[in-house]
């Protein structure tokens, strides 16, 4: 019998279900909401509640959004001529934090895994060809990740995408800066040299 409220009890079982999170750090984290006090958890649950109501996905590019188009759908410095594909929204938030692109992103919520039941369809792949040619992109830069079922989602679109007469390619693998090369796996190491450019 637990000694908890019902109440922070289910609080605990649903902040465990976010990832990384185990029933210990959830327990943590509800103990830590409370201690904030009142004001703090009505701004929490209203935000939670916020969320919920205006949250929906750019119809563009499927990013997060609160209206038709997100953010970077709607800037109009982006540099339309580059789309960079990627599998997930944080891949998005990590080339934004970098500042190293300016182009538009498509956003495919996941990678073909045929073992899943995961097949183009169920990709969100339906608007790309459009957006290609709609907004005159010379470049495709296929940044799906680098495990086998994300290099086969690359390979799947290089080769659906291939009559469009663009240029297609793949963001570079290699050895992390600070990386030390007896701790590089075989397949990163091999992609290095491959990959290697003139200085």
């Amino acid at each position: 019998m637990s000694l908890l409220p019902a109440s922070l009890e289910r609080l605990i079982v649903l902040l465990s279900r976010l990832p990384g999170i185990g029933e210990r750090t959830a327990t943590r984290l509800a103990f830590a909401a409370l201690a904030e006090g009142d004001e703090y958890l009505g701004d929490l649950a209203r935000s939670l509640d916020e969320a919920t109501e205006k949250i929906t996905y750019c119809k563009s590019c499927h990013m997060l959004a609160e209206s038709e188009l997100c953010r970077i759908c709607s800037d109009p410095g982006r540099d339309s001529r580059v789309m960079c594909v990627v599998a997930t929204i944080p891949d998005v938030l990590a080339f934004e934090r970098s500042g190293a692109f300016r182009g538009r992103y498509h956003v495919t919520h996941g990678v073909l895994s045929p073992l899943k039941g995961v097949g183009p369809s169920e990709l969100r792949l339906h608007n790309l060809r459009s957006r290609l040619t709609e907004q005159g992109v010379e470049e495709v830069i296929l940044a799906t990740p680098t495990g086998v079922e994300g290099e086969a989602t690359a390979l799947y679109l290089t080769r659906s995408l291939s009559d469009l007469g663009l240029r297609v390619t793949r963001i570079a693998t290699g050895v992390p800066m600070g990386g030390e090369l007896e701790y590089v796996d075989p397949t990163t190491l091999s992609r290095a040299l491959e990959g290697r450019v003139n200085v």
